[in-house]
C-alpha cells in the first residue's frame, strides 16, 4: 500500500504508520496501518475535526477500507472531543478515562471553550462524547493484520490522570515509533493543569523509553517528532521541577 501520506497532510514515519499536526493547538493525531484493522490515535478538538480525520484516513486506506480501532492518549479536549465522529470503532484508552469522560464531561467541554472552540461545537461534541470500550491496565496488544501489531500501554499518571502510551515496533531496518500523547511536547513546555501529576510524571516518561529504547521515533502530543535524548532532557527538566529523582 503506498498512499499519498505527504498530499494529504500527513506525515509518514513508517511504511504503515504516519501522523498529522491538527491546526490552532498543533494536536498530533497518528494513523497505523494494517491489512485487516486500522487504528487512529486520538481523534481532535471537536466533530468536525474527528469526521475530518476519519475521512482523510478513509482515503489514504483506500478500497472502501475505514478506520476500525481508536487509541485515546489521555482525557482533554484537543485530543477526545472528535472520538463521536468515529462511529462503529474500538475506542481505547487507560483505566480510568472513562470516569473523567463520564463525571468531567463538562468541565471538558468548558476548557475547550476556554482555550477559544466555539461554544456550540464544544456543547455538541459533549453531549456525543464516547467513553472508551476498552480499558488499558497494563498493557493491551491489537494485531491490525498484516503482521502489524501494536502495543497500548497505560503509562501514566503524569500529564493527566490517565496517560496512555502507543507503541509501533519497528520492522524492515525501521526503529520503533512511539506515540507520547502529551507527556512529551516539543513546541512548547509540558503543560501541567489540574489533573497532572508532576511527581510521577518523570517515571512515565522512563517507561517510555523502556518501551521504545534508544533509537525509537518519539511523537509527541505537540510539536515535532524527537529522539530519546529529548525525552530525557524533557525528564531531567519535570523531575528538576517537581523534586523527584
Amino acid at each position: 500500500m503506498e498512499p499519498a501520506w505527504e498530499a494529504a497532510g500527513w506525515e509518514r514515519l513508517a511504511p504503515r504508520v504516519g501522523r498529522c499536526r491538527l491546526p490552532v493547538w498543533d494536536c498530533t493525531a497518528g494513523l497505523v496501518v494494517g491489512d485487516g484493522a486500522a487504528l487512529m490515535i486520538d481523534a481532535g478538538s471537536s466533530l468536525a475535526e474527528g469526521a475530518a480525520l476519519r475521512t482523510t484516513a478513509g482515503e489514504l486506506l483506500g478500497g472502501g477500507r475505514r478506520v476500525t480501532h481508536l487509541a485515546l492518549t489521555h482525557p482533554h479536549f484537543d485530543h477526545v472531543l472528535g472520538a463521536a465522529a468515529f462511529a462503529g470503532v474500538e475506542v481505547y484508552g487507560a483505566v480510568g478515562i472513562d470516569t473523567v469522560l463520564d463525571k468531567g464531561r463538562e468541565e471538558l467541554g468548558a476548557d475547550a471553550v476556554r482555550h477559544g472552540l466555539d461554544r456550540r461545537a464544544a456543547a455538541e461534541a459533549v453531549d456525543l462524547l464516547v467513553h472508551p470500550h476498552h480499558l488499558v491496565c497494563g498493557e493491551w496488544t491489537l494485531d491490525l493484520g498484516g503482521g502489524v501489531q501494536v502495543l497500548l500501554a497505560n503509562v501514566g499518571p503524569g500529564h493527566s490522570g490517565h496517560d496512555m502510551a502507543v507503541l509501533v515496533p519497528g520492522g524492515d531496518g525501521e526503529p520503533e515509533t512511539v506515540f507520547c500523547g502529551d507527556l512529551v511536547e516539543e513546541s512548547g513546555e509540558p503543560q501541567a493543569g489540574p489533573d497532572a501529576v508532576p511527581s510521577r510524571w518523570p517515571a512515565a516518561l522512563d517507561r517510555l523509553l523502556e518501551l521504545g529504547g534508544e533509537d525509537a521515533r518519539y511523537v509527541p502530543g505537540h510539536g515535532a517528532v524527537v529522539d530519546a535524548a529529548f525525552v530525557r532532557a524533557q525528564r531531567a527538566t519535570l523531575a528538576a521541577r517537581s523534586g523527584v529523582s
